[in-house]
């Protein structure tokens, strides 16, 4: 319980210092989620075996991955076969301490990119090269949109 308190406060802080403090926030915060998601990706799938296919990565990330760093799974996955996925969280554990319905919704986004860089960060280091994307209709539902860029 401390640990998921901690957790909260510290990206609130990043995030809030990072906006004090940078002309390009959305890319620094995505930059260092980026980075965070390489290394938990690493750690987390050392001694399991390779995935089969896309569709199982997304999957790992919807249920290991999500369960580890935000505490619950993923509420749906939905993709069209075609590289693009939506990941959809009812109830987002870093939206959570802000607001729920659309008090403020225009700061929603902001707190959502070290979130996007973490999943990125995730895909890259299991040979997914995407663009994570996410949006914000009701508070703290949120749905992240994972575009795989096809090499």
């Amino acid at each position: 319980m401390a640990d998921e308190s901690l957790f909260d406060f510290l990206h609130m802080e990043i995030v809030s210092h990072v906006y004090k403090e940078q002309a390009v926030c959305v890319s620094v915060l995505e930059g260092m989620g980026f980075r965070v998601g390489q290394g938990l990706i690493e750690r987390m799938t050392r001694d399991s075996p390779s995935f089969k296919d896309e569709l199982d990565i997304m999957k790992f990330i919807c249920k290991d991955f999500w369960t580890k760093v935000f505490r619950r799974q993923i509420d749906n996955l939905r993709t069209n076969h075609q590289g693009t996925y939506v990941l959809q969280d009812n109830k987002f554990s870093l939206l959570t301490q802000l607001s729920s319905g659309k008090q403020y919704l225009d700061q929603a986004p902001k707190y959502l990119a070290l979130s996007c860089g973490v999943v990125r960060g995730a895909l890259s280091n299991l040979g997914l090269e995407s663009v994570v994307t996410a949006e914000v209709s009701v508070m703290p539902s949120c749905k992240f949109q994972v575009v795989i860029q096809k090499l």
